[in-house]
C-alpha cells in the first residue's frame, strides 16, 4: 500500500443483489489501495447473513487503520440508517435498523448509504462528472432505474426517478435496460423509451448534465446518440468501483449529504 495521511483512507463496501465488493481506498485520489474483493450475496439476502458476509470481506481486505471509516451502500432507500426498501435482497430490511446492525457486526461507525446515491457521488468526484458543477442527475439502466442527484457536490439522497409515472406506468417498467432485453428490443426501439424519459426528467429538473450508469453504459455508442435532448448526456466512468469509491468519500465527509 502506498503512504497515505491518515484522513485519507477509507472503506468501501457495495452491497449488490448478486455479490458484495470492497477495497480500501484513498479518497482523495480516488485510487483503491487494494484489490477490489468480492464476494457472493447470500442467498436469500438476509440481514445477519449479508452482515457476516461483509466481515468476511473486511478481513479480506487486510490490516485497516483504526481511524479508517467505512461507508457501506445497498440497494435500499435509506433514512438515518434505515433501510425502507429492499431490492433483491430479503424483504426482512424493509424498515431494518441496518446501519446499527453493521457498525455492531464491525465494531465501528459506519455510514450506510443508497446504492445509486454512492455512484452518483463517486462519479462526481472521480469520475466522468469530476469538475463539473450545477445539477446532474445519475440514472442507472439495469434491473431497475437507480437515480442519484448531487448539486454543487451535494448529494440529495433517495431519488427514486426511475419510479416516475409516464404514460399511466412506473416507466422503469418500460425504459430499464431490462426491459430491452425481455421485450427483444433493437437499440432505436429502446433509444425511443429513453427519450420519453429523460426528456420528462429535463421538464421536472432542468439539469446541466445526465450521467448514464450500469453495465449497458459499456455500450453507450449504441443508444445514447441517438437521444435529443437540451441537456449533455454522458456515459459514467467508473463501472463497478463507482459504489465503492462513492461510499467511502462520503463515510469521511457526512457533510456532503443531506439527511
Amino acid at each position: 500500500m502506498t503512504e497515505n495521511t491518515p484522513d485519507e483512507i477509507a472503506v468501501g463496501i457495495d452491497i449488490g443483489g448478486t455479490g458484495i465488493k470492497g477495497a480500501i481506498v484513498n479518497v482523495t485520489t480516488g485510487e483503491l489501495l487494494t484489490d477490489r474483493k468480492k464476494l457472493p450475496t447470500p442467498e436469500g439476502g438476509k440481514p445477519d447473513d449479508i452482515a457476516a458476509t461483509v466481515a468476511e470481506l473486511v478481513d479480506t481486505l487486510g490490516e485497516i487503520p483504526a481511524h479508517a471509516s467505512v461507508g457501506i451502500c445497498f440497494p435500499a432507500v435509506v433514512r438515518h440508517g434505515v433501510t425502507m426498501s429492499a431490492a433483491n435482497v430479503s424483504k426482512k430490511w424493509i424498515g431494518f435498523e441496518a446501519e446499527k446492525l453493521f457498525e455492531k457486526t464491525l465494531s465501528r461507525d459506519i455510514t450506510f448509504v443508497n446504492d445509486a446515491d454512492a455512484a452518483g457521488f463517486g462519479e462526481v468526484r472521480y469520475g466522468a462528472a469530476k469538475g463539473k458543477g450545477g445539477l446532474i442527475l445519475m440514472t442507472t439502466l439495469g434491473t431497475g432505474i437507480g437515480s442519484a442527484i448531487i448539486y454543487d457536490g451535494v448529494l440529495v439522497p433517495n431519488a427514486e426517478l426511475g419510479h416516475l409515472e409516464i404514460d399511466g406506468v412506473d416507466y422503469e417498467t418500460k425504459a430499464a435496460y431490462s426491459a430491452k432485453e425481455r421485450e427483444d428490443l433493437s437499440w432505436k426501439k429502446w433509444a425511443e423509451r429513453l427519450q420519453k424519459y429523460y426528456t420528462t426528467l429535463e421538464k421536472l429538473f432542468s439539469p446541466d448534465l445526465f450521467l448514464v450508469g450500469g453495465g449497458v453504459s459499456k455500450s453507450y455508442e449504441e443508444f445514447l446518440p441517438l437521444l435529443s435532448l437540451d441537456t449533455p448526456i454522458i456515459p459514467a466512468e467508473l463501472r463497478n468501483n463507482a459504489g465503492i469509491l462513492g461510499a467511502a468519500c462520503l463515510s469521511t465527509m457526512r457533510t456532503t449529504f443531506l439527511e
